[in-house]
């Protein structure tokens, strides 16, 4: 199903060098030597190249030769007992490794960037951090952590005034609770984010909060709001010529009519977007936009069409190292498994389940093994089946999601059954129902 986040790269040189001429009639403790300030200011002026040239690189996606040009400023900086420039070269180095998605590593330069920030006073590096921060958090599916952050985040552009920032926190915060489960306080949060952005005619931002609150409404299973919001937000799209938010818009309203079965129209969307996502080039979208299709005609019950599609958006998904190329594989060996061919269907979940793996993806993981499970129960594996589904209920369990603790319960309650362990089915499957009823509570 199609989705988006929002995000940011932000790369600064913020200087200072403290230096004192030598006066014989002042105490030594208070003197510096010419000659040493000439040094100071030649090193710090190495070291703002060396940011300036790793920006360049940057540009140019060489990844690994910025990385190097910013390690030399780093350790520059340092030795020059710059703080600001130290804290900068941090904040660099993690953004370079969100966007590269490695983000536990990312995580560790933001929270070193973090901690010179708050102890030098530079609020605008706090609130980078403290964004870029939630950001890594939710990409690594850790929302309760990502909340932490954003909510931080919300206070300090809050405490600056502002707005702009207060909105965009605020649109984080709804879809960290929109991928908990936590729907009403999503769409509160996106309200918020709406009215400030119409307040200050932020375009762009009503837009993005418009398309935020038709996913949550879309969650919510309200699908006559969703379609309100989601066309609402491709209206401001085409208006302010925006064809990446509207080529989402056009792939939400085709995700809406999917959930409603009616996949022919879905269909119509989602070629809308996938149109766009080929003129404007966007790899990320156009793979997106080829599973959605594929998996409509899945559901059409045209499982050759299914498969020509999926297989398109997996190989741009590989060309282009998108690590939602899980996803695809994951929906390939559903299309396989509609086939009945399951020893594809579990050789794509396979291939699945090591990049959720690889990408320390917890969520990802847990739905993968579940449809592992699915497969070998379906061969009348239940050994197998039940291995996979107590898998994805520990990681369930680990991460809060009652919806996959609910379904991995039944599916074990179930293979329990089938195996003839009627007395643990019944006690795992008692166990589901109460999770299930805690839900609509």
């Amino acid at each position: 199903m199609g989705y988006y986040k929002i995000g940011k790269s932000v790369l600064v040189s913020l200087l200072m060098v403290l230096s004192a001429s030598f006066v014989p009639s002042l105490p030594m403790l208070l003197m510096t030597s010419p000659v040493l300030a000439q040094t100071v200011d030649a090193r710090k002026a190495e070291a703002d190249r060396l940011i300036e040239q790793g920006a360049k690189q940057i540009q140019v996606k060489q990844f690994n030769a910025a990385l190097q040009s910013w390690k030399q400023a780093l350790h520059i900086y340092r030795e020059i007992k710059d703080r600001k420039g130290e804290g900068m070269a941090l904040r660099n180095f993690g953004n370079v490794y969100s966007f590269l998605k490695d983000y536990p590593k990312a995580i560790e330069y933001l929270q070193q960037s973090l901690k010179i920030a708050r102890e030098i006073k530079n609020v605008e590096a706090e609130g980078n951090a403290l964004e870029h921060l939630s950001i890594a958090y939710s990409n690594l599916g850790n929302y309760p952590k990502a909340i932490e952050y954003q909510q931080q985040w919300l206070k300090y552009a809050r405490e600056i005034r502002d707005n702009k920032n207060e909105g965009v926190a605020l649109g984080y915060i709804g879809i960290a609770y929109r991928n908990l489960g936590d729907y009403p306080k999503a769409i509160e949060y996106q309200q918020q984010s709406l009215k400030i952005a119409r307040d200050i005619k932020d375009y762009e931002s009503e837009g993005a909060a418009l398309g935020n609150l038709g996913a949550a409404y879309y969650s919510l299973g309200d699908y006559p709001k969703a379609i309100k919001y989601f066309q609402q937000s491709l209206k401001i799209a085409r208006e302010i010529k925006d064809p990446l938010r509207g080529g989402q818009s056009l792939g939400n309203l085709g995700n809406v009519y999917y959930s409603l079965g009616e996949y022919p129209k879905a269909i119509k969307y989602y070629q809308g977007s996938l149109k766009i996502a080929q003129i404007i080039k966007d790899g990320k979208s156009e793979t997106r936009a080829l599973g959605n299709i594929g998996n409509a005609y899945r559901d059409l019950g045209d499982y050759s069409k299914a498969i020509e599609y999926l297989q398109q958006s997996l190989k741009i998904a590989r060309e282009i190292q998108d690590p939602n190329v899980a996803i695809t594989l994951l929906n390939l060996g559903g299309a396989y498994y509609s086939l009945g061919d399951y020893s594809k269907a579990i050789k794509y979940a396979q291939e699945s389940l090591q990049i959720a793996r690889k990408i320390k993806n917890l969520r990802g993981e847990g739905y993968v093994l579940g449809n592992l499970g699915g497969a070998y129960y379906t061969l009348g594996e239940y050994p197998k089946a039940i291995n996979y589904y107590q898998q994805s209920l520990k990681i369930a369990r680990e991460i809060e999601d009652p919806y996959v603790e609910g379904r991995s319960l039944s599916n074990l309650g179930l293979s329990y059954y089938k195996q003839g362990n009627l007395a643990l089915a019944e006690i795992t499957l008692f166990k589901g129902i109460k999770v299930y009823e805690s839900l609509r509570c």
